[in-house]
C-alpha cells in the first residue's frame, strides 16, 4: 500500500492517521499543497486529505484546491482509496459535484454525531462506533467527535450519507465503497486540540476537561477505523518520506 498525504496548511498534519501509517509499516508521503507540488495518482493507491481554515470555495485565492478537486476525479475514476477530513471531505463534496457554503454557525469542540440508517450498515462506520466497554461488536449510534468547522456541504449524487448533528445533518459521506468523506477530525491527536484552539473564543477549561475524558477512547475508536479502511497486512519495513 502506498498513500498521498495533503495537507492544506502547515498547522494541520496528519495525526493519528500517520501513527496508524507508520505503526504499521505503510509507504506514505506527505505534500503540503501550498507550497509543493502535488503528485498525480500513479504511484498512490490511496489518497487522504486534511483540513484548513480556507474554503473550498477560495480557490482562486488558493488554486492547489483545483488540483485536489482534480485528484479526487482522478482517484475515483481508477477504483482506488479515498479519506477526506474537514476540508479534505468539502473538496471530494464539490469535486463530486455538491455544493459547500457556510453552515448556521461554527461547531467548534466535542459534539454528538448520529449514523444514520446506512451509517449503522457501513463497516468503517461500526468500527468507529465501537463501544469499548461494552461486550464485543456493540456500537452506539451516537457518540462524541471533535469538531472544528464553519462551513458545510451537500451529500454528491450518488454517495451515501452515514453521520448527522444537531447543527449539521452532512456530517459523513461515503462515495461507491473507498471513498470516505468526515466533517469531522478523528486524526487529531490531544495536544493538537490543545494548540488548534489556544486563539479561537471558546471555553478551554471546558474544552480540556472532556478532552481528557473522552481522548484515550476516542484513539481506539479511530485507530478501529484506519484498520478497517486501509485494511492493510502489516510490512516489515516503515518507510515515509515527510516535508
Amino acid at each position: 500500500m502506498s498513500v498521498l498525504i495533503l495537507k492544506n496548511i502547515a498547522s494541520e498534519g496528519p495525526g493519528t492517521v500517520e501513527d496508524f501509517l507508520r505503526e504499521r509499516g505503510t509507504y506514505y508521503k506527505i505534500v503540503n499543497c501550498a507550497i509543493e507540488n502535488i503528485p498525480g495518482s500513479k504511484d498512490f493507491d490511496t489518497l487522504v486529505m486534511l483540513g484548513g481554515p480556507m474554503s473550498v470555495n477560495e480557490e482562486k485565492l488558493y488554486p492547489y484546491i483545483r488540483k485536489e478537486m482534480a485528484l479526487v476525479k482522478e482517484f475515483v475514476a481508477k477504483g482506488k482509496k479515498i479519506f477526506g477530513i474537514c476540508l479534505g471531505a468539502q473538496i471530494m463534496a464539490k469535486a463530486l459535484g455538491a455544493k459547500v457554503y457556510p453552515g448556521p454557525e461554527k461547531e467548534i469542540g466535542w459534539y454528538d454525531i448520529e449514523l444514520t440508517d446506512r451509517g449503522t450498515r457501513d463497516r468503517c462506520m461500526k468500527e468507529l462506533a465501537v463501544h469499548l466497554k461494552a461486550k464485543a461488536g456493540d456500537f452506539r449510534t451516537k457518540f462524541k467527535v471533535f469538531h472544528w468547522h464553519g462551513e458545510t456541504f451537500d451529500i454528491p449524487e450518488g454517495a451515501v450519507r452515514l453521520a448527522k448533528s444537531k447543527l449539521y445533518p452532512n456530517q459523513a459521506f461515503r462515495y461507491g465503497e473507498r471513498a470516505y468523506a468526515f466533517q469531522f477530525h478523528i486524526e487529531v491527536r490531544k495536544e493538537m486540540i490543545y494548540e488548534w484552539l489556544k486563539e479561537e473564543s471558546v471555553d478551554m477549561n471546558q474544552i480540556r476537561k472532556q478532552t481528557e475524558a473522552i481522548y484515550d477512547e476516542y484513539l481506539k475508536r479511530a485507530m478501529n477505523f484506519y484498520r478497517e479502511f486501509f485494511a492493510q497486512k502489516q510490512s516489515q519495513e516503515v518507510r515515509h518520506e515527510k516535508n
